[in-house]
């Protein structure tokens, strides 16, 4: 890769908490100007509207796990040279709230349908940093095309959003998906 060193270089510095960062150029397109790739402080940036999409949110990956965040930031990078735009409607989620959104789940929709959406925290790869909700929709379509090239595969059936990093993607491809959660 090209930039390898690069991003070995900032993924280091992200692990060490030195700096958080947020994907650049490919993710800050509003109103048809492209700002430049960001470096933020520790508290890392509100979350903003998608540029392409309003309804959707696109969010800092800086709790996600280092490889996670390189491999995020490179494949916006990719897909912005393809002229698309991916936004990180959710990334890193803590216990508590995935939790949280688990039993509200529960609540509205009992435990046997919230199992088929959300996952208990210790069963979460958003709790875990390697998972993210790509919107909008064409955009999730490009990366699941991508057939795990870039180490992100989409997981579940019923969830065209949700994508998992692992390494072993991008040389051995996407597992099987499930169902469900």
């Amino acid at each position: 890769m090209r930039y390898g060193w690069v991003a070995t270089a900032l993924g280091t510095a992200v692990a060490a908490g030195v700096i958080t960062v947020f994907a650049g150029q490919a993710v800050t397109r509003v109103s048809g100007s492209a700002q430049p790739a960001h470096i933020s402080s520790a508290a890392g940036h509100p979350d903003r509207p998608c540029p392409v999409d309003g309804t959707y949110q696109d969010k800092d990956p800086s709790g996600m796990k280092p490889a996670a965040i390189t491999a995020w930031l490179d494949v916006t990078r990719i897909a912005a040279g393809e002229g698309v735009t991916l936004c990180l409607h959710d990334g890193k989620r803590d216990a508590e709230q995935q939790r949280a959104e688990f039993e509200d789940y529960v609540r509205k929709y009992g435990a046997e349908v919230a199992a088929t959406y959300v996952l208990p925290p210790e069963r979460s790869m958003h709790v875990q940093g390697t998972a993210a909700d790509v919107q909008p929709r064409a955009s999730a379509q490009w990366l699941e095309q991508s057939r795990g090239k870039y180490g992100w595969c989409r997981r579940y059936d019923n969830e065209f959003w949700h994508f998992e990093y692992d390494p072993s993607y991008a040389t051995g491809g996407c597992p099987a998906r499930q169902p469900h959660a």
